[in-house]
């Protein structure tokens, strides 16, 4: 873990790279999903975002589409408001640069998974 980087409650850790308010059309952030980790099933209002993997492996689900491995090099374009997460398949953190246009803003977050039980 870097200094800059912190949890994110879709399941993986994020340090921005630049999301600034100054540039409202596009910011970018590095994603780490830990080995044998899923983050939840989430989608974004309004941003449209593209993956690059940059290290390890994973496998995409989005949308409708079949499930999708992904690996060092490969890109991948995710539409606004589209279902999405990834899985951690490898024996090593999967990371990935993540490009949203216009810029992430929190209240763009949507968490589709429904909430886990209270125990009594």
């Amino acid at each position: 873990m870097t200094p800059d980087e912190y949890y994110f409650e879709e399941g993986c850790y994020i340090t921005e790279l630049h999301n600034t308010p100054a540039d409202p059309l596009v910011s970018l952030a590095r994603a780490r999903v830990e080995v044998g980790r899923v983050t939840r099933w989430h989608s974004l209002d309004g941003i449209e975002e593209r993956y690059l993997i940059v290290d390890g492996t994973g496998r995409l689900e989005m949308g409708s589409q079949a499930p999708r491995d992904v690996r060092p090099g490969d890109v991948v374009r995710i539409p606004s408001g589209c279902r999405q997460r990834i899985t951690n398949t490898g024996p090593a953190d999967l990371l990935f640069l993540v490009l949203c246009t216009p810029r992430f803003v929190r209240a763009a977050y949507r968490d589709l998974e429904p909430a886990a039980p209270v125990a009594p």
